[in-house]
């Protein structure tokens, strides 16, 4: 039977997964905005990071 501090070993370590992939995730996005072939691809891959970073748009 698992007691509170496994479950709780267990939601930490799944955290720091999700968290390291969702930064891994983020930094490809960023390499792809800036080494895109073309400014289209470029565009789309800013506003991909904007809508994972959560961010506005700049004006």
């Amino acid at each position: 039977m698992l007691t509170f501090s496994a479950l709780l070993q267990d939601a930490t370590s799944l955290a720091a997964v999700s968290a390291t992939a969702y930064t891994g995730l983020l930094a490809t996005v960023a390499l792809a905005s800036v080494m895109a072939p073309t400014p289209e691809h470029r565009r789309d891959a800013r506003d991909t990071l904007a809508i994972l970073m959560r961010r506005r748009p700049s004006r």
